[in-house]
């Protein structure tokens, strides 16, 4: 993506601290917007429930077509949400991706191993448990739900502990919801594309490439690479490819170190992670969580094995998986965890990575066209998740954190 060409950033002591931690500024906007985005879900379910019969729906399907003539592009508001504000918060987890491979917890192979090792756990065990349950059916289409960890929400939980809950342990989550988010995304681009027109995929990536070429020739407006992107993101819509995708290939392509003295990828993010945080996450929260109850939805779900499928991979998968791969990494001595976390707080952790709300939905409203899959899906998710926090709050509760690592 485009090197920030703006000069109104701070340059003093302020300025310098964001840039020496934005791990810790993430992880503040990550609690905060855990927040906003829990008011989002629960504005959705009021005004699905409380509102005329269908209103909810029929607001989010209404058409809007931007563009003129033959560039004209015409989706319901819903999928504007999904398809194109989402864009932003996957070139943000982009950017966050490229952050921790260049300079972060994911650079050393060995400090990287044991988070991996966890992530892999954590989207293996819940899909096996998933496959097994739907046994092969329609409902096996959403194997990958149950697969994804919802940063915001998780982050948000160990944010009510405070000081209980050591640095290590935060920044361990983190560094595993990152890769379960890069084991999330290839999933959407390879499982979740459909009928792929090869020539604007071609032109997509023919695009991504210009931005490799602006790179090296030095154009450092961003108003430009704002351009590409967007051309980027129309090319890889039409292309059958989702187009978020374009959103993390272009969060990729932002150059780590600095260009002209400027930390690029560092101001991107300060920038808009807010803005996904706060705005993009809880609009599409707003869009898609609202579930009417009403009409024996609720009774129907409980009857779907494919709600059932998707709690048991959140809540027994995950908490399984991620644990059962870190301490495999530690029993092989492939990985160490950070000084301040013990062994016994990884169940904590793994539970909450069971909280798998917004990538979840994602991959529910692009897995299923029907409405009682859909809404059987969202019923597992929210039940889910739920379970997921309230078991990794009881974790964290049952034993507090300390300021040293000692035995299980």
């Amino acid at each position: 993506m485009a090197p920030d060409d703006a000069s109104d950033e701070p340059d003093g002591p302020q300025g310098l601290r964001r840039a020496v931690d934005p791990i810790a500024e993430f992880l503040h906007d990550e609690a905060a917007g855990g927040i906003a985005l829990l008011v989002a879900t629960i504005a959705a379910l009021l005004w699905a429930n409380l509102g005329s019969p269908g209103g909810y729906a029929s607001f989010w399907g209404r058409e809007l077509t931007l563009g003129d003539g033959s560039l004209a592009i015409t989706e319901d508001l819903r999928h504007w949400v999904n398809d194109g504000l989402m864009v932003i918060f996957f070139f943000v987890v982009g950017l966050e991706i490229k952050r921790e491979f260049a300079v972060g917890q994911l650079r050393d192979r060995r400090a990287a191993t044991l988070p991996v090792m966890a992530a892999v756990g954590g989207v293996a065990l819940p899909t096996a448990i998933f496959l097994a349950l739907t046994a092969g059916g329609e409902e096996a289409t959403g194997w990958a739900i149950p697969a994804a960890t919802d940063i915001a929400f998780a982050v948000g939980v160990l944010a009510l502990f405070g000081s209980r809950v050591s640095p290590g342990l935060r920044l361990l989550l983190l560094t595993i919801a990152i890769v379960d988010d890069v084991i999330a995304i290839t999933i959407i681009a390879v499982f979740y594309t459909h009928h792929v027109s090869i020539a604007w995929l071609a032109a997509a990536i023919a695009v991504l490439g210009g931005v490799v070429l602006l790179r090296r020739v030095g154009v450092t407006s961003i108003a430009v690479y704002v351009l590409v992107g967007v051309v980027a993101w129309v090319a890889m819509l039409e292309s059958g490819v989702h187009a978020t995708i374009a959103g993390v290939a272009l969060g990729l392509l932002t150059p780590a170190g600095p260009v002209d003295g400027r930390p690029v990828l560092e101001r991107l993010e300060h920038r808009l992670h807010p803005l996904s945080a706060f705005v993009i996450v809880p609009l599409f929260a707003l869009a898609n969580a609202g579930l009417d109850f009403r009409g024996g939805v609720l009774r129907d779900a409980v009857q779907e094995r494919l709600a059932w499928a998707v709690v048991a991979g959140l809540v027994i998968g995950k908490l399984l998986g991620i644990s059962g791969g870190t301490f495999l990494g530690l029993r092989l001595g492939w990985g160490t965890l950070p000084d301040d976390v013990r062994r016994s707080q990884i169940w904590s952790i793994a539970a909450l990575g069971g909280i798998g709300f917004t990538v979840s939905l994602f991959i529910a409203q692009i897995a299923f066209t029907g409405a009682a899959l859909e809404n059987a899906a969202k019923v597992g998710i929210f039940a889910g998740s739920i379970l997921s926090a309230a078991l990794g709050t009881a974790l964290l509760l049952r034993r507090p954190a300390a300021s040293r690592r000692s035995g299980p």
